[in-house]
């Protein structure tokens, strides 16, 4: 499956990918904040793209210009995240290489995977979170019209071995379709 905007395609990662996903994901600006550490090689980012970024909705967000991966977006379904045991609910999770922060890219893909996942493969509510300090993934969220729905302390951080205080978010079909 593949999903164009107007400057973005979003498609699946493959193994090609690994040396445009390192340059991004090694960044220490990019995963801390998302709760996962910078990548420290190559063989990581490769390894990444085969057991993290093959979940059935998780995709590649790439410049329509060059074709190149410069973050990941996914709909984690029901079995791949803790927000939500219903088969008609998902969650929304992402980051973007710091070179294309502030410039819109983000909710770009954000309100394209939303479109899909509303009409494309059922959804009846997307999910979306944040951790405390990550005010560009919240402005991501409220851009795109996910709605506050509770604060948590204390949320294991496995991967940062941390805890934090996280936000979570929701945006139902009808929010949506009134959104639009």
């Amino acid at each position: 499956m593949i999903l164009e905007t107007e400057r973005l395609i979003l498609r699946r990662w493959e193994e090609s990918d690994a040396e445009d996903l390192y340059k991004y994901a090694s960044n220490p600006d990019v995963g801390p904040i998302a709760g996962w550490p910078p990548h420290q090689s190559l063989d990581e980012s490769k390894d990444v793209i085969k057991n993290v970024f093959n979940g059935k909705e998780a995709y590649a967000i790439c410049l329509k210009e060059d074709g190149k991966a410069i973050g990941a977006i996914e709909l984690k379904l029901n079995g791949h995240t803790d927000m939500t045991e219903k088969d008609d609910e998902c969650e929304l999770g992402y980051w973007i290489g710091k070179p294309f922060w502030g410039q819109g890219m983000m909710p770009e893909a954000a309100n394209e995977l939303l479109r899909h996942a509303f009409e494309d493969i059922g959804m009846s509510k997307v999910w979306c979170g944040y951790y405390e300090g990550n005010i560009k993934s919240k402005r991501v969220q409220e851009k795109v019209g996910f709605k506050y729905q509770w604060t948590s302390e204390d949320i294991d951080v496995p991967l940062m071995h941390e805890k934090r205080t996280g936000h979570v978010n929701a945006l139902t079909k009808e929010e949506w379709l009134k959104k639009r």
